[in-house]
């Protein structure tokens, strides 16, 4: 049995781009991947705080140092330019790889900088919910 959980959490990204007629994915600042852990290419769940729409993707490198949280393709309907939304990435674990594991998770400032590394406690798991 595996379970998912909790990867890491990019918190209040704001949107800085939205291009409907590029493939679909979500553009990301690789300095907010790594603050995170993101691969690219890596499967995301994307939600807009304003209208709780969620959507699955995938992470699409961006430009080092720019700030960039782009909506494209299909993803480019979940929100506008100015939308805040979470990023959301999760992993399956077998059930003796939970106990201890900790999400990364961020919140970010309105120019989609790390305002703060936000400590989730680490999951104590002994086989049972």
């Amino acid at each position: 049995m595996r379970i998912k959980v909790l990867k890491c959490k990019l918190h209040l990204a704001t949107v800085t781009r939205n291009d409907l007629h590029y493939h679909g994915s979500l553009t990301i600042d690789p300095d907010l991947l790594k603050a995170v852990g993101l691969l690219p290419y890596e499967a995301i769940l994307v939600s807009n705080v304003s209208t709780g729409l969620r959507a699955e993707t995938y992470v699409l490198p961006g430009t080092p140092g720019r700030g960039q949280i782009e909506l494209n393709g299909a993803m480019a309907r979940l929100g506008a330019v100015g939308d805040q939304i979470i990023i959301m990435a999760f992993v399956d674990l077998e059930p003796g790889e939970i106990d201890g594991h900790q999400p990364r998770v961020v919140s970010l400032d309105g120019a989609n900088r790390v305002l703060e590394h936000i400590d989730y406690p680490p999951i104590r798991y002994n086989g049972r919910a």
